[in-house]
């Protein structure tokens, strides 16, 4: 990470100098400022940082992030940077993962039956599938760190620099994202045929079912270090889901749910969870991160 100090210059050249750092180098930049002359520098930079100072708030106003201190941004780019970046690129993949096995369910209910035009899911349920059902779930990825503290972060410098070669949001993990989507949604729709082969209704049933369940366990395994606010999220969020069949009933047939019913939602669910999270510990073992290293 390279600085450059602009002393004594004019609004317009602290802007020019930005544009051309970002056009000749093709980095992000961050401009830091405390003055009203400051705001077309800070604006111009992909990440504004103002410093609210004797000279006013305009650059603090106008920036991304206001500070009360200079000697506060290695705690604002070192530590919340990092895990904002950790936390953004997990959360945008896991999104996207839970809207393609719900298409790859879909794909495959049409295909085997016929190219028929019927949706596998009620509207009703892919709302609150998207919603109150794994809202808490996906948020509770906010709440999730890599290492327990500031001060590890601070001694071990190169826990920041890994982060720099974009390893955690590029084309190769969204690709492994898209193959587990796949992979999951196609085994549920099938496993849910072969079990529930007599029952149409019970199909139905039994994919949202296995996809919740799914969902879940997908959200311990990427999670780094699951604590008691995160274990609630995903217990309350089953909990939504167990109370609303019994308030939706037409749309889960709660009359065919019974202990067979419970029990085959549960092996179809582990069988598409398991062999993901196997590799993935196996991975974590064979090839760990650099936070992990540190804190063995």
């Amino acid at each position: 990470m390279n600085g450059v100090i602009c002393c004594r210059c004019s609004p317009l050249q602290k802007t020019e100098i930005v544009k051309k750092i970002k056009y000749y180098t093709g980095l992000r930049v961050a401009a830091i400022g405390d003055g009203g002359n400051d705001v077309g520098m800070i604006q111009e930079a992909d990440v504004g940082i103002g410093i609210v100072g004797k000279e006013g708030k305009h650059a603090s106003l106008a920036a991304d992030f206001s500070i009360e201190q200079f000697n506060t941004i290695s705690r604002l780019l070192f530590w919340h940077g990092r895990l904002s970046y950790i936390r953004t690129a997990l959360l945008a993949q896991f999104v996207v993962h839970r809207g393609l096995i719900v298409a790859a369910v879909q794909a495959i209910f049409i295909f085997m039956f016929y190219f028929c035009s019927i949706p596998v899911f009620n509207p009703y349920l892919l709302l609150g599938y998207a919603t109150y059902y794994t809202f808490l779930p996906v948020f509770c990825l906010v709440f999730d760190r890599d290492v327990d503290n500031e001060e590890i972060v601070f001694k071990f410098p190169n826990l920041y620099q890994t982060l720099q070669k974009g390893r955690l949001l590029s084309t190769r993990t969204i690709l492994i994202w898209t193959t587990q989507s796949l992979y999951q949604g196609v085994l549920v729709m099938l496993s849910a045929v072969l079990l529930f082969e007599d029952s149409f209704v019970d199909i139905l049933s039994i994919n949202f079912t296995a996809l919740m369940m799914i969902e879940l366990l997908n959200l311990y395994t990427v999670l780094k270090k699951p604590n008691w606010l995160i274990y609630g999220c995903l217990i309350l969020s089953f909990g939504v889901y167990l109370a609303s069949i019994w308030i939706f009933k037409d749309y889960f047939n709660a009359s065919s749910i019974n202990k067979e019913f419970i029990l085959k939602a549960f092996l179809i669910a582990f069988a598409s969870w398991a062999p993901v999270h196997i590799i993935s510990c196996m991975f974590k073992k064979l090839d760990p991160s650099d936070a992990a290293k540190i804190q063995r």
